[in-house]
């Protein structure tokens, strides 16, 4: 997927999924998710992101929370370590977000730059 930032300041899109009053997906928790998947620990993944430690561990609970299944299992630490990993359905969630994230840029790509157009020249001021 790469890095999603907008370093040229072309305009990206940032999708927040809300399903009801309770649940929702965002760039936040898709990119935490990321980061599990990458460093294979909750704790690693949060400061990864200049997240604290309990606000990584909130959001992995909302998000296991809000699904059907799990999306994330972890393991206490010991003699051979903890560690988190995503499940099958976090996998999917993250695939299909992603998925979303790279369609939706791709439909709205020059409805963004039309936007962009109509910006104001930060060096004119």
């Amino acid at each position: 997927m790469g890095d999603r930032s907008d370093p040229q300041g072309a305009g990206n899109l940032r999708i927040r999924i809300v399903f009801g009053d309770a649940a929702m997906l965002g760039p936040g928790k898709a990119d935490l998710l990321e980061k599990i998947r990458e460093t294979g620990s909750i704790s690693a993944a949060g400061k990864a992101m200049g997240m604290s430690y309990k606000r990584a561990w909130m959001l992995v609970g909302e998000m296991n929370g809000a699904f059907r299944d799990p999306l994330i299992r972890s393991e206490r630490g010991g003699v051979k370590g903890g560690g988190a990993r995503l499940t099958d359905a976090g996998e999917a969630v993250l695939v299909h977000y992603r998925k979303l994230e790279d369609v939706l840029a791709e439909a709205g790509s020059a409805r963004i730059a039309a936007l962009r157009s109509l910006l104001r020249d930060p060096s004119e001021d």
